[in-house]
Parts: C-alpha cells; sequence; structure tokens
C-alpha cells in the first residue's frame, strides 16, 4: 500500500453520516461512535475502552475507501494522523486536565454536556439514539454517540470510574400493581437502564431530568418508585426533587422542568440545596434575531387565518388553546416538540421588506409582520451559545432545541453537586 501519510484522513460528519460505504459497519453505529470517543478521549485511559472496536472500524473503512488490504497497526497510525485535524475544528473541544469525569446518556444535541464541560468536566461516554441529533452532537463536540442505551453491547463501551451519570430520560409509567416499587419494578422502561448502570458503575452522583409532569405521572407512583430505587435500592442519598424554571436563570423562557441528584452513600454527603432564582431580568427581545430574517419564517396569510379560526373555537368553549404572539418585553413559552411548540411563540418581526415566499404556501406573506422564532432563537432560549453549529434541517432544529435542557438551570444545578463531590474526593 502507499505512504502511511497517505491515509490521513480528517473524519468528516459529511462522510459518516451522507455516503454510504459497502462494510460490514455500515448498518450499525458502534464503530463510528467507538472511533469518535476514542480519537477525543486518546491519552486518557477511558479511551482505552473503545480503542479496539475504533481501530478494526477504521482499518475497515479505510480498506473500503482505498481498495487496499491495511493491518491494524497501519490503521491505528492513521488514526494518530488524525486527531490534530480532528480536535482543532470543533467549536466545544474537551477539557484536557479535567476536575471531575462524567456521561452522559439520552444526550440528545448536548445541554447537559455544555453545561458540565464548561464547569471543567470531561464527557466520557455519550448515547443518544436519534440519527439527526447525533449530527449536531457531532458537528459540536466532535463525537458521535453511541446508539440504544437499552442493549447490553452498549452498555459494554461505559468506562468504570467516572464521577456524574447524566441523564434526561423519558417518563415511563411501571407495573407496580401490589409490589413494592423497587428495582425490579420499573424493567422494561428507560429508567431501569439508568439505574442498572448506577447500580454497575457506582458514580458520585446523578443528575437526572424530566418533564414537570413527572411529579403527578401516574398519581405520583412513578416518581416514587424513582425515588424509592434511587435511594433504598442503590443506596443514594436523593434530596428531595426540584420543579425548576430556565426562566430563573437568565434565558426568556417560561420552561419547568424536575431535577432529582444524588450521591453515593460513602461520600457523606447529607444536605445538598438547589440553587436559588438569579433575578436576572430577561425577555424574548434579549434573544431575538439582530437582523431581518428569511421570508420562509412569516406566516402566510392562510395559516395566520386558520390559527385565529382555531382560536376562536376554543375561546367560544371556554378553553385557552390557541397560537400566541410573544411580545419584546415578554417571556417565551416552552419551547416543545410539533407545530404547538411553534405557534405559542410566534412574534412581531417587521422587519421583512420583501415578502416574495421562497416556499409553497397558501395565500401571501402576512404583512402584520408575524412570524415564527427561528432555530436560533430557540437555541437561545435553551441557552446554548451562538457558537453552537446547526447542522440540520429546521425541523430537525426546532425538534432537537425543543428536546433539549435549558442549559443554564442545568449548569447552576451542576455547580452545586460538583463542589461537593470535589470537597468530599
Amino acid at each position: 500500500m502507499g505512504n502511511i501519510a497517505d491515509l490521513k484522513e480528517q473524519v468528516l460528519v459529511e462522510e459518516f453520516f451522507g455516503k454510504k460505504f459497502k462494510i460490514r459497519f455500515v448498518e450499525e453505529d458502534s464503530g463510528k461512535a467507538a472511533l469518535t470517543h476514542y480519537m477525543m478521549l486518546h491519552g486518557h485511559k477511558e479511551g482505552e475502552v473503545y480503542k479496539e472496536r475504533a481501530v478494526s472500524f477504521y482499518r475497515d473503512y479505510l480498506e473500503n475507501k482505498d481498495g487496499e488490504g491495511i493491518t491494524l497497526h497501519e490503521a491505528y497510525e492513521a488514526i494518530q494522523y488524525s486527531l490534530f485535524d480532528h480536535k482543532k475544528s470543533i467549536p466545544f473541544p474537551e477539557v484536557e486536565i479535567p476536575k471531575f469525569k462524567f456521561i452522559d446518556l439520552f444526550a440528545g444535541i448536548g445541554g447537559f454536556r455544555l453545561a458540565f464541560q464548561s464547569l471543567g468536566g470531561k464527557c466520557v461516554f455519550t448515547s443518544e439514539w436519534d440519527e439527526q441529533a447525533k449530527k449536531t452532537y457531532y458537528a459540536n463536540f466532535g463525537e458521535i454517540p453511541f446508539g440504544d442505551i437499552t442493549k447490553p453491547e452498549t452498555k459494554n463501551f461505559i468506562p468504570d470510574g467516572f464521577d456524574v451519570l447524566c441523564a434526561g430520560f423519558p417518563c415511563q409509567a411501571f407495573s407496580i400493581a401490589g409490589k413494592r416499587g423497587g428495582f425490579e419494578d420499573t424493567r422494561g422502561t428507560l429508567f431501569y437502564d439508568v439505574a442498572e448502570i448506577i447500580k454497575r458503575k457506582k458514580p458520585k452522583a446523578f443528575f437526572l431530568e424530566n418533564v414537570k409532569g413527572l411529579v403527578n405521572h401516574d398519581r405520583g407512583r412513578t416518581l416514587s418508585t424513582i425515588l424509592n430505587v434511587l435511594r433504598n435500592d442503590l443506596g443514594y442519598y436523593v434530596p428531595d426533587p426540584k420543579v425548576i424554571n430556565a426562566k430563573d436563570f437568565g434565558v426568556p423562557q417560561n420552561r419547568e422542568r424536575i431535577f432529582i441528584v444524588g450521591f453515593r452513600s460513602d461520600l457523606g454527603i447529607k444536605q445538598f440545596s438547589y440553587p436559588e432564582p438569579e433575578n436576572i431580568p430577561v425577555a424574548f427581545e434579549d434573544v431575538k434575531e439582530k437582523h431581518t430574517v428569511s421570508v420562509k419564517y412569516y406566516l402566510s396569510t392562510q395559516y395566520l387565518k386558520t390559527l385565529q379560526e382555531h382560536r376562536k373555537r376554543h375561546e367560544s368553549k371556554g378553553n385557552g388553546f390557541g397560537y400566541e404572539i410573544i411580545p419584546d418585553e415578554g417571556i417565551a413559552n416552552a419551547v416543545v416538540c410539533g407545530g404547538m411548540g411553534r405557534e405559542r411563540n410566534l412574534v412581531y418581526d417587521d422587519r421583512l421588506e420583501d415578502f416574495t415566499p421562497i416556499t409553497h404556501i397558501k395565500g401571501e406573506v402576512n404583512r402584520l409582520g408575524i412570524r415564527k422564532m427561528t432555530p436560533r432563537e430557540w437555541a437561545r432560549l435553551q441557552g446554548f451559545p451562538d457558537e453552537f453549529v446547526i447542522p440540520v434541517a429546521d425541523a430537525s432544529a426546532y425538534k432537537q432545541f425543543g428536546n433539549s435542557v435549558a442549559v443554564p438551570a442545568i449548569r447552576a444545578t451542576a455547580n452545586e453537586i460538583i463542589k461537593r463531590i470535589l470537597k468530599n474526593a
């Protein structure tokens, strides 16, 4: 084969997600995930978990690309050539000398990671099943998350010795009729997988996030079971969970989420206080686009008429459903997936001068200046910095930010967690 220097290859997201290479790993993501995890953790002991899988995947990748056989050693050398170029192009590079280490489960686009990394943490494992979210995660952090966390082969990649487990797991009911509501009763739910990882890896702390509705989900039995497992079955100190609102931490969004934190019992931590509201005045104008946005974000006259009629029907029934326009001095409603998340967060913006549609719409572009928020405005409502890359189409971007966490609220809580585990190190 040619000189090994010819194999220098920056592993680009469009290659891994765009082209379909005819190799045996093309439909299975552990190779891509292991490779990018290994590249980001090279030189750290946690990286050794990924080395064998990363090198074998890269060898097959290069053989398919160049049509020549190469050895595992040559593939390993090729990875070394790629390390610098791979890391230098990432908007949010990892911490080289970390204060602590964490894993990012149900990672989405990396809201937890942004928060913990900004406090000096190094992420040593990520998992996320959504392919579009993986693209965004890769573009910003240089890692492709592993996939289905319920699979043993995925769990086997989780390294030992990390300090904090982070998870924004989906809310599911448990089959606990006539049972004590313990660990075994959570089987078949995603919380079971989180609890299983905590049980196996015994991190110093965990930070779980969920929708506010978890408080009353299944008449409170779901939350009660979760706390029973964490406190009694797993033996962690778990203070009472708290519902935290994003608007209290510097972003103009009324978004309430339940936070659950816990500490391993041998650390001797017996007190924990969730962060108090920062009382920073915020309004939508703080995140509003500074320049005129594309006409595609402005509602058509027909769409606006449909929304007005829909709200009028509900008002006649005494319901409060319908679209809402957020004034510049107002606070946005929670950004969520689906059309309602956008329809309840419309804004006025009279800066548009060219009303020529660039998408297929019914009617004309409205002249009232009513538009949807842009994906970048949603990103700012969630506390993502403008350096955060949005490499996906708008539809995926809205879904991703709607599913994400409010980074400032996560960071404020994470800071309280880290102060305690470092003090007890």
